[in-house]
């Protein structure tokens, strides 16, 4: 099941908290598109959940694993990281993934105190780490980078790929400008 919301959509909200989720899972990155889903989730799926204890929000970030071999731009021959090179990689990707993880959790306790947050970090793809996550999910809430044809026939979209391949009803938020700011830069 797709369904893409825009700023607010009640009915969708309705027809899916009808069946009053439990876990949600929340797909967190550093883009701006994700603290939106985010927002939008705890706005409309959270708090419909008034009448029963809200669900649990899984903030879910998937870590890019580490490249191996690195070829230059410039066509030169490529190299092969030294283990501290690779080690340094892991504690800065760590960290970024601390620091999404963090501004997440604050949203979530900033809109809604009582919330119960979870969260998982996982290296891989980001596609088979948010379909991991909702094996165990009554919905899973993800934004929209706004990609173009292009991009996304060039790049993979994440969001396609778990609309098609999750087994609980998939929301995919986009911003309510549209995406636009990020074509216009």
């Amino acid at each position: 099941m797709e369904v893409v919301a825009g700023g607010g959509d009640r009915a969708v909200v309705a027809a899916l908290s009808s069946s009053s989720p439990r876990r949600v899972v929340v797909a967190v990155d550093e883009s701006e598109e994700s603290m939106h889903a985010l927002t939008w989730c705890l706005s409309n799926v959270v708090v419909s959940a008034a009448a029963a204890p809200p669900p649990a929000v899984v903030l879910v970030h998937a870590r890019s694993p580490r490249p191996f071999y690195y070829h230059p731009v410039d066509g030169g021959a490529g190299y092969i990281p030294t283990q501290q090179v690779m080690d340094t990689m892991d504690q800065y990707m760590a960290s970024a993934a601390d620091t999404v993880v963090a501004k997440a959790k604050t949203i979530c306790t900033a809109l809604f105190p009582n919330v119960r947050v979870e969260t998982c970090v996982e290296k891989g793809d980001p596609r088979d780490v948010i379909c991991g996550a909702a094996e165990k999910a009554d919905m899973v809430v993800m934004g929209s980078h706004g990609y173009g044809f292009l991009q996304r026939a060039l790049l993979g979209s994440v969001s396609n790929h778990c609309v098609h391949n999750c087994k609980c009803p998939v929301v995919v938020v986009k911003r309510p400008d549209g995406g636009n700011q990020r074509r216009q830069t």
